[in-house]
Formats: structure tokens, sequence, C-alpha cells
């Protein structure tokens, strides 16, 4: 497992993280959304696809265990363009970290968890 002692020593720069599950839909575990991150000084941004998602971006800011974003994805099944904001929380799980994240569409509240995809 990953041991972190404190918030400065993460790094979500080049990290993958795979859905696990959502309250808006069902995960594939075979093929599941994959969000890749991208970090700096502070701000994170990334892209994802996957089971439901056929195309999606994010980006927003970093502070200690917690992320803030807003996002935009195409839904694969429908084409519909869907947007929203987000705020996630980081921990440390099994043999990575995992984000909880609660998010906020025209479809209401969720919540989603991501588990890190570890090479």
């Amino acid at each position: 497992m990953a041991f972190i002692r404190s918030a400065s020593d993460i790094d979500l720069d080049g990290l993958r993280f795979a859905m696990v599950s959502s309250t808006a839909s069902e995960v594939d575990p075979s093929s599941p959304t994959v969000f890749d991150y991208h970090e700096r000084d502070g701000m994170v941004w990334g892209e994802y696809e996957g089971d439901t998602v056929r195309i999606g971006r994010f980006v927003g800011t970093r502070v200690g265990r917690r992320i803030s974003i807003r996002f935009t994805h195409v839904v694969d099944a429908t084409g519909e363009v869907v947007g929203g904001a987000a705020e996630s929380r980081i921990e440390p799980h099994d043999e990575g970290l995992r984000l909880v994240e609660d998010f906020r569409t025209a479809d209401g509240d969720q919540v989603s968890v991501c588990a890190e995809i570890r090479s």
C-alpha cells in the first residue's frame, strides 16, 4: 500500500484512475471509464473515456487532499454533451490512491469512486 504522510506527498501528475462505482450509471468492470491526470502548481487537468463516456475533459485545482474541477463529456450512447462540477477527496487505498467524488450535473447530485491504476 502506498503510504502518504501528508497532502504535500501527493502528486497526481501522470496518474491514471479507473472508475469502480458511480451512482450516475452502472460501471462496466471490463471497460470502466479511465481518467488521466496532470498536475502543476496546484492546477489539475485531464481527459477521460470509457464505458459510458466517448470523450471527456476536466480542469480545476487541488489544495491538500481536495480537488475542485469542472468537466464536460460526450455520452457514448446518445452523443449528448454533459457538463458539471465536482469536489473530490484523495484517500490512500490498497495499492495506491482512491478519489471519492461528489459531482453535480443537470440531472442532480451524484457520487463516484475511482481507484489508481498501477502499472
